[in-house]
């Protein structure tokens, strides 16, 4: 599927230090993890680019392993099912490949419950939609052979792609909980329980995910956007890409006209003036904007923390 040009490259928006922290946290996950490792299935080849001058949104599952019951699922909670017992963790790569590869691919892990719980989900609701979706059924023996497992990767990339091609199935809730529901939900504890530097990755990963399938300044971008930003300036010292994010989220929020997304603008420029003021650098800009919308009748002074109004849209585990 073609996408347009001319979405903004979040990767380039982050210092080299941010990105090597994500990436070595991504890389500690993924070491653990892989010590528990059974088996492991790979794509045999990667899926053909695009045709030149094309930007087309990719989903590939380029690898799958079968871990025991009891190593952490991609939630990062241990499974409860009967010990001894096995499943598949499937690999979910998102790339927007031009003329050559994404060089910033995003992935997620997911279940086989997983798309089935969004193939249900979505069956429910518009069953019009799915009829010609062939989505891979459950099976009572042979789970974990490669050929089984090749097979449902592929089905898996099919009804991915189908979804993206359908606005009102892309624009659901039960996407937009497949692509981030778990990843959330772990975040939102770790900020619960004070430990920002670890719900931070997650975020990101989180972040750039979406930004990848839905428009720069749709709701679940920004409420992320705005997530991540409140994530990093929480804490007593800001995390080290706080700035970069605050920058990117003040960038989309120019020419927002969501009524139900600039309730969080008033607290996004308050963050922002505090982080200014603790990296000294210049408020001036910022001052301004909120005398502007003073003198307009908003409320400017004593209003929500920008967690607060994240959770008055879209109320989640964290303390505020």
């Amino acid at each position: 599927m073609a996408m347009e040009n001319g979405t903004e490259s979040i990767e380039d928006d982050l210092d080299s230090s941010a990105t090597e922290a994500f990436d070595q946290s991504t890389l500690s996950m993924k070491q653990q993890t892989k010590a528990t490792v059974q088996d492991i299935w790979q794509r045999p080849t990667r899926r053909p680019l695009p045709n030149a001058g094309d930007v087309v949104l990719c989903f590939e599952i380029p690898l799958a392993r079968i871990l025991p019951t009891g190593s952490a699922a991609s939630d990062g909670q241990p499974v409860s099912a009967a010990a001894g017992k096995k499943y598949v963790i499937y690999e979910v790569n998102v790339r927007k490949d031009g003329p050559g590869p994404d060089p910033y691919p995003t992935s997620v892990e997911r279940r086989y419950t997983h798309f089935l719980k969004l193939y249900e989900g979505l069956r429910k609701d518009q069953p019009a939609q799915l009829q010609t979706v062939c989505f891979p059924k459950k099976v009572l023996m042979g789970n974990f052979t490669a050929e089984l497992i090749g097979e449902r990767s592929a089905a898996f990339e099919c009804f991915l792609d189908h979804i993206v091609t359908v606005p009102s199935l892309r624009d659901s809730p039960h996407f937009l909980e497949f692509l981030q529901g778990d990843e959330l939900r772990n975040a939102c504890q770790l900020l619960d329980e004070r430990r920002n530097e670890l719900a931070v990755p997650l975020l990101e990963n989180c972040f750039r995910l979406l930004n990848k399938i839905f428009l720069d300044k749709s709701k679940c971008v920004l409420l992320l956007l705005c997530r991540l930003v409140a994530a990093c300036t929480t804490s007593p010292i800001p995390h080290p890409s706080a700035e970069q994010w605050a920058e990117l989220a003040l960038r989309r929020y120019e020419h927002v006209c969501d009524t139900e997304l600039l309730v969080l603008y008033i607290p996004l420029l308050q963050t922002c003036l505090h982080l200014w003021w603790q990296r000294g650098r210049d408020r001036t800009l910022l001052e301004e904007r909120l005398s502007e919308m003073g003198k307009k009748g908003i409320k400017v002074k004593g209003g929500p923390t920008l967690a607060q109004a994240i959770h008055a849209l879209d109320p989640r585990a964290e303390t505020i």
